[in-house]
C-alpha cells in the first residue's frame, strides 16, 4: 500500500534517535507512520527480539497490528502474526522477515504483569508502546533500560501523570519544528533533558492523507470550549473528563503587564498549609487583587512541599516566609492588610499570635471563612472563569496546573481531595470579598 507522507513525517522517518515520543491530535497519523518507522528500525537492528506493547493484547491487535493501514497491511508478505504463539515461541508474537534474518516481535499488554515479565527476561532491540499515557509505570521503568530504541505514541492526558515527568517531559523537539508547538505544550517539556530523546508533535494537518474537508468534519464534531476539544482537536494535555474547571483556558491567563492595566480596589492573601513530609500536599500562599471593575486576579503564588526539601518548614518558619511574601508583593503590587489561613491549622495561628505580640506587624492574619460550602465556592469560580472575571498571572504555574487537573470524584458530586492546595488558598483569600467580584448568575450564593 502507498503511504502518503507530509514533509514532517518524511523527515521523521529519516531521523535516528534512541527515544522518540509521539504526541498530538486525533487522526494525525502517529500510529500509521510510527509503526512503519518502528519496523524499519527492527529490520536494521542486530538484535533478534523486540516488543510491541499496549493496554492489552486485544487493543494492540486492534490499534496497531490488524488496523486498516496497520502493521500487517504495511508489511504485507513480510510479517506474520501468531496470537497464540508458534513453533518454539509460545508467547504472542510477530515473525518478521528482514535482510538480517527473521526477527521476533513479542506482543504484550502492560495490564498483565505476569505476561510482560515473561518478555522482559533479557535485552531487546526495539520497543513500541501504544498509548503510553495509560501505561503501567512499573512496566515503563523496567522496559526502558532493557532496549536500544523506544518509540511511544500518546493521547493528551492529565499533565500530572508520572509518565510525563519521568519520560516524555525529558525529551525535546527538533529546533526546526518548535514553531509548530502550542506554547502550553512546549512549557510542559520542562524536566532535565536527556541527550537524543526527541519529542514529536503531530496534528491532522501533518496527515497528508486527510483532506481539508475531512479535517473540518473532525473539528466540527467536537464542541468548542470542552476538554475533549482541547485534547482531541488542539492536541493539548488535560484530563478529558471530570474536570471541575473545564472552561479555564488561555483567555484566563494574563501577563504581569496586562494585569497592571487594571485599577485594584483591594489586595488579599490566602494560605493553605500541610507540614507532612510523607505526602504531596503543599504549603501555599496566594496573593490576589480585586479590581474596581470586579475581577479577581491571582497575582502571585509561593508553594513549598516538605517532602521535597532538605530542611522541612515548621509553623514558625512559615510565619517568616509569609511575611517575606507579603512584603515582596506590597512593594510590587500593594498592601494586603488581611490574610486568611486555613482554620484547621491552629499551630500556625498560635505562632502568628506569638510573633505579633513580641515583634508586632502591619499585617493581620485571620482564620479562613469556611461557611461558604465547597460546592458553592466552585460554582462561583466556574461563573467567574466563564465570564473572564477570574484571571491568573502567567508565572503562577502551580495554580494554573491545578486549575487544569482538579477533578470530580467518580462516585459523588464532590471534588477529589488533591490538586487543590493553591485553589483552596485562593478561595481563602477571596471568600471575605466574594460580593465584590462580578457574578453573572444571581442565583449563586445568597449569603
Amino acid at each position: 500500500m502507498t503511504l502518503i507522507l507530509s514533509s514532517k513525517f518524511a523527515d521523521f522517518l529519516t531521523v535516528r534517535a534512541p527515544r522518540e515520543y509521539l504526541e498530538g491530535t486525533t487522526a494525525a497519523g502517529k500510529t500509521t507512520v510510527g509503526i512503519v518507522k518502528f519496523m524499519l528500525r527492527v529490520a536494521d537492528s542486530d538484535i533478534k527480539f523486540h516488543i510491541i506493547a499496549g493496554a492489552d493484547k486485544g487493543t494492540v491487535e486492534k490499534n496497531v497490528i490488524n488496523a486498516e493501514r496497520g502493521l500487517i497491511d504495511e508489511m504485507d508478505g513480510l510479517a506474520e502474526y501468531w496470537p497464540g504463539g508458534h513453533g518454539k515461541t509460545g508467547l504472542p508474537h510477530i515473525e518478521y522477515k528482514t535482510p538480517k534474518g527473521t526477527k521476533i516481535i513479542y506482543v504484550c499488554g502492560y495490564d498483565n504483569k505476569r505476561r510482560w515479565q515473561k518478555v522482559l527476561g533479557g535485552q531487546v532491540g526495539c520497543v513500541y508502546i501504544d498509548e503510553v499515557n495509560i501505561a503501567d509505570m512499573e512496566f515503563m521503568r523496567e522496559i526502558t533500560h532493557r532496549c536500544e530504541y523506544m518509540m511511544t505514541t500518546s493521547n493528551p492526558d492529565d499533565p500530572s501523570l508520572d509518565v510525563y515527568k519521568e519520560f516524555i517531559n525529558r525529551s525535546r523537539p527538533l529546533r526546526r519544528y518548535i514553531k509548530d508547538y502550542p506554547k502550553e505544550l512546549l512549557e510542559e517539556l520542562n524536566e532535565p533533558p536527556v541527550k537524543g530523546w526527541i519529542h514529536w508533535y503531530f496534528t491532522f494537518y501533518d496527515n497528508a492523507a486527510l483532506t481539508q474537508e475531512q479535517i473540518q468534519i473532525k473539528i466540527d464534531s467536537v464542541p468548542s470550549g470542552t476538554k475533549m476539544f482541547k485534547n482531541k482537536i488542539q492536541g493539548l494535555r488535560g484530563k478529558a473528563t471530570g474536570l471541575v474547571f473545564a472552561q479555564f483556558g488561555k483567555d484566563n491567563i494574563l501577563t504581569e503587564e496586562q494585569a497592571r492595566q487594571y485599577r485594584f480596589k483591594r489586595y488579599t492573601c490566602g494560605i493553605d498549609t500541610a507540614y507532612s513530609q510523607n505526602s504531596p500536599d503543599t504549603i501555599t500562599y496566594m496573593f490576589i487583587g480585586i479590581t474596581e471593575c470586579g475581577k479577581c486576579i491571582v497575582l502571585d503564588e509561593e508553594v513549598y512541599n516538605n517532602k521535597m526539601i532538605e530542611n522541612p518548614i515548621a509553623p514558625s518558619d512559615n510565619i517568616m516566609n509569609l511575611i517575606a511574601f507579603l512584603e515582596r508583593n506590597k512593594r510590587k503590587w500593594g498592601f494586603a492588610r488581611n490574610s486568611y489561613l486555613d482554620n484547621a491549622d491552629q499551630a500556625t495561628m498560635m505562632e502568628w499570635k506569638k510573633f505579633k505580640r513580641l515583634k508586632g506587624s502591619i499585617f493581620n492574619l485571620a482564620n479562613a471563612w469556611k461557611k461558604t460550602l465547597i460546592i458553592t465556592r466552585i460554582e462561583l469560580m466556574q461563573d467567574w472563569i466563564k465570564n473572564l472575571n477570574y484571571l491568573v498571572v502567567d508565572h503562577c504555574k502551580e495554580h494554573i496546573r491545578e486549575l487544569g487537573v482538579y477533578s470530580w470524584k467518580d462516585d459523588e458530586y464532590a471534588p477529589e481531595d488533591k490538586n487543590d492546595h493553591t485553589i483552596n488558598g485562593s478561595q481563602y483569600g477571596w471568600l471575605p470579598y466574594k460580593h465584590e467580584i462580578n457574578t453573572v448568575n444571581p442565583l449563586i450564593d445568597k449569603e
